[in-house]
């Protein structure tokens, strides 16, 4: 049996799905089975996966049924001590999976490695580096606060302790990888990899461009029960919706200038400032102010020009910086 099984789900993805498989055939470390779940695709995704030349490589095809089910289908499928997901349009770094089980293997008490991530656009270019967050040990009051593992195609889990929290939870769209570590954490220590081994690519037709529904269920999951919360955590709870709020208002400002975009900005950064009326205090709000109001009156194209020229009074990124990564 291979000591690890990665799991990739894939739903039409015939322009990245090769170059995802490749970034892990690349890997140092060689002990793993690897699972492609076809979701159901009508494009070429089947063909370009079954082309490729790996023993270790199996593919199983069902009726289309989303990332989540996709997800506990490989869970159910795997043999491996440990598994690890990687979404069909990320990549990874060539000793994310070595680095990762050696960190596990040093710290015995975990059943949770994870890595910093980077943001790459659709030609595969690092644009933008992520949070960078480290916290090891009991992380839940942390993760709850912020979800510093940030993305489904991160962490590598003990298959023991990935069965005994349940599967990925079919009802969620989106949120449902923050869900799942948070589970996780309630039970299981956490250990971190401090470098960047996620390339996390983003799109404006990925899921993360789906703000309305991330709101919701984002809110759904901070909501949750999960064994261990206490009254007192309603304060954290409050500032995570707060640092999701602010999180949301950068992702409708940071992809494509569309009007209904701006609309929906301005919605989340008032949702941001009731959750936080520091911000009101702030540099940054004038800043999403002018990039608002300029996505609602502006073309898209002359939105983008104009941020181009104004890059410095249209730059939002800092409003990261207002996140509260403290309980």
């Amino acid at each position: 049996m291979p000591l690890i099984s990665v799991v990739i789900p894939v739903y039409n993805g015939e322009k990245t799905i090769k170059e995802t498989i490749e970034s892990v055939l690349k890997q140092t470390f060689y002990d793993w089975e690897l699972i492609v779940i076809n979701d159901g695709s009508s494009d070429r995704t089947l063909e370009i996966v079954q082309s490729i030349s790996e023993p270790r490589l199996k593919v199983f095809t069902y009726p289309n049924a989303g990332l989540s089910a996709s997800r506990n289908r490989g869970i159910s499928l795997a043999t491996g001590e440990y598994i690890s997901f990687l979404d069909a349009d990320d990549l990874w770094t060539p000793d994310k999976l070595e680095a990762q089980l050696q960190a596990l293997q040093n710290n015995p008490q975990a059943a949770v490695a994870y890595s910093w991530s980077s943001c790459i656009d659709e030609s595969g270019n690092i644009f933008r580096s992520g949070g960078n967050l480290t916290y090891t040990g009991d992380v839940y009051l942390y993760l709850l606060l912020i979800n510093f593992v940030e993305n489904g195609s991160n962490v590598l889990i003990s298959t023991k302790a990935l069965k005994e929290v349940g599967n990925f939870d079919e009802t969620l769209t989106s949120c449902e990888d923050w869900d799942m570590w948070l589970r996780l954490a309630a039970k299981y220590e956490f250990v971190a990899v401090e470098k960047p081994q996620i390339l996390y690519r983003i799109s404006a037709n990925s899921m993360s461009a789906n703000l309305l529904r991330m709101e919701a269920e984002s809110m759904q999951v901070i909501n949750r029960k999960r064994g261990r919360d206490r009254e007192d955590y309603q304060h954290i709870k409050r500032l995570s919706k707060g640092n999701f709020y602010k999180y949301l208002v950068f992702k409708a400002l940071d992809l494509t200038p569309k009007s209904e975009r701006g609309w929906i900005a301005a919605k989340l950064l008032w949702k941001a400032v009731r959750y936080d009326r520091n911000l009101l205090q702030t540099k940054v709000i004038w800043k999403v102010l002018f990039r608002i109001v300029a996505v609602i009156i502006l073309p898209s194209q002359i939105a983008e020009r104009l941020f181009i020229k104004m890059k410095r009074a249209a730059e939002i990124t800092t409003i990261f910086s207002y996140l509260r990564l403290e309980p």
